[in-house]
């Protein structure tokens, strides 16, 4: 592995190798690295005059917008890491996440200042609010109130504009961190995970080269900025020098449009995305012919979306990445070839240098080709959750039998010739009438029973308990033969395995990172069930 280079530091560098290519095209507008590190540099020293003694993060409330992408780079760039807020997040969520940052100074979009005047309401204390891209005349009377009274320093676009721009990036060590994300936790409380300058160096690394990412190339932004899957679209682009181009949240689900009319050659999306297209007949072949590389990670990827995948994008690799936030992005990856039978596409491999284990309930190594418990260990390893020691030490581990320290993921996976093949979830894996079933394996069974890419199964207790009684799935096709489609998971699966009910719908939920929320039809269930 080269050594580290801080976020900011690789985008101050790509700006110097080539200042007139460009970095960033939002809200109709393209900005050329010269302009968007001019910018991003001015709102560091901002940042540097509001809060140069403050806590080592930035908040960024601002979501798919100029001012998200610059508030990261700014924050970055002013020496500090940066901990991302959705303003479509409910407010007590995201005055929780701020407020366990510890962050002060908060870099909000004009898109997001509802969700500012929330923050406020919550907040105790004043905090440094910069607007980069609103006038202080555009803040709603209220807010600019509320903000008085707290006692909350403001910088507007005025104000910023008049900012002395930082020369250079402010030096961090390797250790410092470079974002805070927070995950779902089970007790309700979301996790702290913070993400280290090495660790994303280590991934960022590999990819760039493996990718052979460079100048030319139009990159996809799909993911929310509160999903890590988002630090490779930034990051990995602005590393490179290529172009990132951001899938406005209008056309998020059906992205099509987009990929042709700026001839992307990079995509990066969760497997739902390519699921949600092909239904709506986008992945016709040969319709995307100027992607060169197409990336999919956040959840299974069934084997025949990526078939279909391949066809749309003839000119493309297809490549599986896994990965939790707290492994730093993806870890592992698998090269799919129209060839692949088995109905969720494999992990894959380790990227290099990083290390994966599967282990039993002792966390003892299993033997070859037994299910078991993934682990997961190397430089992309994360030190642990924010003021979180109790989870922290439940999750990273030193088993006796293994060398150094590693994560255990919860995801259930058999290894087979060196290749990781994923079995579902410890925590999606439920007794149903005292046999153990694996939800997903259920998804795949009725995916192909019923034809379709959009299906998810969910368990039912008729008392409301631990202990299900039966499973039901779910079908994103209003014309649904349930019978048909229930004969064919006889024919896949054992019988205490066979959904009870295929029930149609317009579509699956999906929650905000496009992932099915398995969440959300155990709700719908409840309803149709009069439950």
């Amino acid at each position: 592995m080269t050594s580290v280079r801080d976020l900011a530091s690789r985008v101050a560098a790509t700006a110097r190798a080539h200042p007139d290519r460009p970095a960033l095209a939002v809200d109709d507008t393209t900005l050329t690295y010269t302009e968007m590190w001019a910018a991003a540099a001015r709102l560091a020293g901002a940042l540097q005059e509001v809060a140069a003694e403050g806590p080592p993060l930035v908040a960024v409330l601002a979501q798919r917008s100029r001012t998200a992408y610059l508030g990261i780079l700014g924050a970055l760039a002013s020496g500090r890491g940066y901990v991302p807020l959705h303003p479509g997040f409910p407010a007590v969520r995201t005055a929780s996440m701020r407020e366990r940052s510890g962050a002060r100074a908060v870099v909000v979009g004009p898109e997001a200042l509802p969700a500012l005047a929330d923050l406020v309401a919550a907040t105790d204390g004043p905090l440094a609010v910069v607007l980069p891209d609103v006038d202080r005349a555009d803040v709603p009377a209220p807010l600019a109130s509320a903000l008085a009274a707290g006692g909350h320093t403001v910088l507007d676009r005025a104000d910023v504009a008049g900012c002395t721009p930082l020369d250079d990036p402010v030096p961090v060590s390797d250790d410092a961190v470079a974002y805070l994300l927070f995950t779902s936790g089970s007790t309700g409380v979301p996790k702290g995970v913070a993400v280290s300058q090495a660790n994303v160096s280590a991934y960022l690394d590999h990819v760039v080269d493996a990718y052979a990412m460079g100048p030319g190339d139009r990159a996809s932004q799909m993911f929310d900025l509160t999903f890590d899957l988002s630090v490779h679209d930034l990051f990995a682009t602005w590393s490179s020098g290529a172009a990132l181009h951001v899938v406005p949240a209008a056309a998020v689900m059906a992205p099509a449009k987009l990929i042709r009319a700026h001839e992307l050659t990079l995509w990066f999306s969760v497997p739902s995305v390519a699921m949600v297209m092909a239904r709506l007949r986008m992945l016709k072949p040969g319709a995307f012919p100027s992607l060169r590389a197409s990336l999919f990670c956040g959840e299974p990827l069934p084997s025949e979306t990526a078939r279909r995948w391949i066809e749309a994008a003839p000119g493309s690799v297809v490549d599986n990445l896994y990965g939790p936030t707290e492994a730093t992005i993806a870890i592992t990856s698998y090269r799919v070839t129209a060839a692949v039978a088995e109905g969720v596409v494999p992990l894959g491999r380790a990227f290099p240098g990083q290390r994966t284990a599967v282990v039993g309930p002792d966390l003892e190594p299993v033997a070859s080709g037994e299910v078991g418990e993934l682990l997961l260990g190397g430089t992309q390893v994360t030190a642990g959750y924010l003021a979180d020691p109790e989870r922290t030490a439940q999750q990273f581990v030193t088993p006796a039998a293994l060398d150094g320290r590693w994560y255990r993921t919860g995801d259930l996976v058999h290894e087979r010739d060196s290749v990781l093949h994923y079995r579902g979830r410890v925590d999606d894996q439920v007794q149903v009438n005292g046999f153990r079933v694996e939800l997903q394996e259920v998804d795949v069974a009725v995916r192909a029973a019923a034809g379709v890419e959009l299906a998810a199964a969910v368990a039912w207790s008729s008392d409301g308990g631990p202990r299900a009684d039966a499973v039901y799935a779910f079908v994103a096709d209003p014309a649904l033969d349930e019978a048909a489609v229930v004969a064919g998971c006889r024919d896949r699966l054992p019988a205490y395995m066979v959904p009870t009910r295929v029930l149609p719908l317009d579509d699956l939920p999906l929650n905000a990172n496009g992932k099915i929320d398995r969440r959300a039809l155990g709700a719908i269930l409840r309803e149709q069930l009069g439950a």
